[in-house]
């Protein structure tokens, strides 16, 4: 989840993930496609972050 949320926004154009193993980076990869939120989910999001 913490990928998709850095991916979501538009001006990240890369993150470093620090895998140690290569299952670890083929999980990472899946989240591409995973980056949409609902706005119940991003506002969840949002009160983590600025707690």
């Amino acid at each position: 989840m913490a990928l998709s949320c850095i991916l979501k926004d538009d001006k990240v154009t890369s993150v470093l993930i620090g895998a140690s193993k290569p299952e670890q980076i083929l999980d990472n990869i899946k989240i591409i496609g995973h980056t949409d939120f609902s706005d119940e989910e991003l506002k969840k999001i949002d009160d983590i972050v600025n707690s």
